[in-house]
């Protein structure tokens, strides 16, 4: 991380012990594993967050697909698999 700031953070003394062991036996330091877990979690956490928001969009602009339709298609899909699966 180059460009860096600092974020004080409570943890419960348990996880803050077990950090600290996983740090010894990486040698690495708290802070570093820390900064690369909170990294990690925004990154997934925003994914999601992002792509919900882009989905109540769809629904809003009407860019969707019927259950009904798509129900039928993934049916056709399979019996076509189990057709050709049959035949071998």
């Amino acid at each position: 991380m180059s460009d860096s700031t600092t974020l004080t953070v409570r943890l419960p003394a348990q996880v803050k012990k077990r950090l600290g062991r996983l740090a010894a036996r990486t040698r690495r330091t708290s802070s570093y594993l820390a900064g690369e877990a909170i990294a990690d979690f925004v990154e997934r956490e925003l994914a999601i967050v992002e792509s919900i928001q882009e989905g109540l969009d769809d629904v809003r602009a009407g860019r969707v697909v019927p259950h009904e339709e798509v129900v039928s298609e993934i049916a056709g899909i399979i019996k076509r698999a189990k057709r050709r699966k049959s035949r071998r």
